[in-house]
């Protein structure tokens, strides 16, 4: 017999700490799910405070929020006739859990605490919560929440929940990426649905991943899997990049966007209950597991999540077909996340747009392009009756939502081109070019008479007059006047920043983007606060590579002038050219934009100190350097790593795109003071490469 029920899954834009919003979210999204007939709704991790409190999560005062949150859903009776799940932190036995609620009908059916948490890369949960690794017991709430449901005690643990037509399993984001996943022994003892709620973030290339692990258990165990993950910024350097689902039998039916400026997207299937029923009972070897395996206690719930045979419901029911998997490509990928969480940023942040240092060269290329990403998606959600995106543009811009992206970036997106007599014309056109296209509002400047001031009042101290090294001078002196030029930048766009919307008599601010890409931030290729110091840096986990890939795709997808862009060598243009001279940046850092990103890799998601990443090298790169060229190399980058890794101690929060991030504020816990000789390592890789030649010689 056909038991078919419909099921939702809902994607939030939530932000830590914003309790009211938060509650007007969840609550909007249970409507929607209960208007398309869902009998069962799931939210994303966390939802009711927000995933990225972080060390808010000690403060009583989230826990209180959050059962105050729970307490207007519980006693709103618009909600009932679902079977809702929520997330918030709970305190039981003074212990602190990452909390699933469930509740129907305005009582709490079972909390089900998180078993296995997130603490590596950008996450911190063991910070805060404690693993669940206790049978179940009562859970005696609070009084405030009790005199809402009736309930002294519920149910606290890991436990199944029985309808009178089926049986639900709880799953938590980091448990499916574990090898003992819950999933495969609730399966065995009868969970026909797994419920899965996540904060996860986004990175380059990484959905994929998440989709298949999704489309392999329910394929391996038979069932349906809802699966639920925040989307936007909610306070930090993440993008939660959204793409609920709902899968059957290995089939997906139903997938949210990934991207998407909206705050609530509601993501529904219908399902048949009994197919998991008959998947599963024709795989003997299945059936055999089955029967020896563990058993659950079990919530017992008086609703059906299906409808009675020949009723109007039963009869109405469509199932939803099975769909392919929606991923973008890389490209797009760039091109969408950043400029999702560039808009959260600035609606939630109040200020009134963006300032962006346009160098003419391919790091801010990509970051402006980005913006204007940004203004395309705004000014569509607007076309499309988006009131959240109409209300937040009204007090970006203190006027009505324009027609089109260059409109919108000519109200909220500012660039200006900062020129010296080391800049050359063919930068200067390029940024203007991009400008122009993208329509924001620029300017052009020559600023040597601030860098002569500069130069002056040391002059003035010591009577020495520093020299570029092409002119004679030290490398000292060379470095220095770099510096001052990169340094006034970056205090030319706080001021432009400030004060251009005044000059325009527009009433806030503007917030000032960086673009450094994150090979330069690993091998230190920036000088500390100048550009790279700012507000907010978009593609500060971005590698040089995929940026270039990015805007070569962005040329062609929207029309916009990057050839120049890509056919220009990398420079920074901070000294002047001289005969056989011209200043590149490969040339300085001695080390290409390719082999940074493998330096990278290897250093952070392979783990590799200067001996292991010299082992590596050597066989990946045989056919193209000899192992002392490699051995050069790698003790090359990790001198530069170790003596600049001072300077990403106060890098610009950046988006996180890329697995070797070296972000030390959130994602890369490395020391900052090291010995930069490396002597013990060195002279390993010094006696291999010998070791090496040496058997070279003899045959």
């Amino acid at each position: 017999m056909v038991h078919y029920t419909t099921v939702a899954t809902c994607t939030l834009n939530q932000w830590a700490l914003d309790f009211e919003g938060n509650y007007q979210r969840i609550r909007e999204s249970i409507q929607r799910a209960k208007a398309a007939k869902a009998k069962l709704r799931i939210g994303p991790e966390l939802e009711i405070p927000g995933y990225g409190c972080y060390d808010h999560f000690l403060e009583s005062d989230t826990v209180q929020h959050s059962w105050d949150v729970l307490s207007r859903l519980l006693e709103d009776r618009t909600l009932d006739d679902i079977l809702i799940d929520t997330g918030m932190p709970i305190l039981h036995r003074n212990t602190r859990y990452n909390c699933r609620v469930l509740f129907l009908n305005g009582k709490i059916i079972l909390i089900r605490p998180k078993k296995y948490l997130a603490n590596d890369g950008n996450y911190r949960e063991h910070r805060w919560f404690t693993m669940w690794c206790q049978p179940p017991e009562e859970f005696p709430l609070p009084r405030s929440v009790s005199r809402v449901t009736g309930q002294k005690t519920v149910p606290i643990g890991d436990c199944l929940v029985d309808t009178l037509d089926s049986c639900i399993g709880v799953e938590l984001c980091e448990e499916l990426f574990t090898p003992e996943s819950p999933h495969i022994a609730m399966s065995l003892d009868g969970a026909e649905i797994i419920i899965n709620s996540s904060g996860s973030h986004h990175e380059l290339r990484k959905l994929r991943r998440r989709v298949e692990l999704i489309r392999e258990a329910t394929l391996k165990c038979g069932g349906i899997y809802l699966y639920s993950n925040q989307r936007g910024c909610d306070g930090d350097r993440l993008y939660y990049d959204g793409s609920g689902m709902v899968l059957i039998n290995g089939q997906l039916l139903a997938q949210a966007r990934q991207f998407a400026i909206e705050d609530i997207e509601v993501t529904t299937a219908t399902v048949d209950l009994s197919s998991v029923r008959s998947f599963r009972a024709s795989i003997m070897s299945r059936s055999m597991q089955a029967a020896r395996g563990k058993r659950y206690p079990r919530v017992r719930v008086d609703f059906s999540l299906s409808a009675e045979l020949a009723t109007v419901d039963y009869l109405g029911a469509v199932p939803t077909r099975q769909m392919e998997p929606q991923f973008h490509t890389p490209e797009e990928e760039v091109n969408l996340g950043p400029a999702c969480w560039l808009w959260d940023y600035l609606r939630r942040s109040g200020q009134g747009g963006y300032f962006l240092p346009l160098s003419g060269g391919i790091d801010s290329c990509a970051t402006a392009i980005i913006v204007h990403s940004m203004c395309r998606l705004v000014v569509d959600a607007c076309k499309g009756g988006d009131q959240q995106a109409i209300a937040d543009v009204r007090r970006c811009t203190g006027s009505e939502p324009p027609g089109t992206p260059q409109e919108l970036a000519r109200e909220i997106f500012y660039t200006a081109y900062m020129g010296t007599e080391n800049s050359t014309a063919e930068t200067r056109a390029r940024a203007r070019e991009l400008a122009l296209a993208i329509g924001s509002y620029h300017v052009d400047l020559r600023i040597d008479t601030a860098v002569a001031a500069i130069v002056g009042l040391f002059t003035l101290l010591t009577g020495l007059v520093p020299q570029y090294e092409v002119r004679g001078g030290s490398s000292r002196e060379n470095l220095a006047l770099q510096n001052i030029q990169a340094r006034l930048r970056m205090l030319l766009s706080y001021l432009l920043a400030a004060l251009l919307p005044w000059a325009r008599q527009k009433p806030k601010s503007l917030l000032v983007l960086a673009s450094a890409n994150v090979d330069e931030s690993l091998r230190g290729y920036f000088t500390k606060y100048d550009c790279s110091s700012a507000d907010l840096n978009p593609i500060g986990s971005i590698s040089k590579t995929d940026l270039r890939k990015y805007i070569e795709w962005a040329g062609g997808q929207m029309g916009l002038p990057t050839r120049g862009f890509l056919d220009a060598t990398p420079s920074a243009e901070l000294v002047p050219h001289a005969p056989g001279f011209v200043q590149t940046d490969e040339s300085e850092m001695q080390m290409t934009y390719a082999e940074l990103g493998e330096f990278g890799r290897l250093r952070k998601i392979n783990r590799c100190g200067p001996f292991s990443m010299f082992v590596k090298l050597v066989h990946l790169w045989h056919k193209e350097l000899t192992p002392r060229e490699v051995g050069d190399k790698v003790k090359r980058f990790f001198f530069y790593y170790a003596v600049n890794r001072h300077k990403m101690t106060t890098v610009t929060p950046a988006y996180h795109a890329e697995t070797y991030s070296p972000d030390d504020n959130r994602f890369d816990l490395r020391p900052f003071l090291y010995n930069t000789g490396w002597s013990w390592q060195f002279r390993c890789i010094d006696e291999a490469v010998a070791k090496i030649e040496q058997i070279s010689t003899e045959e």
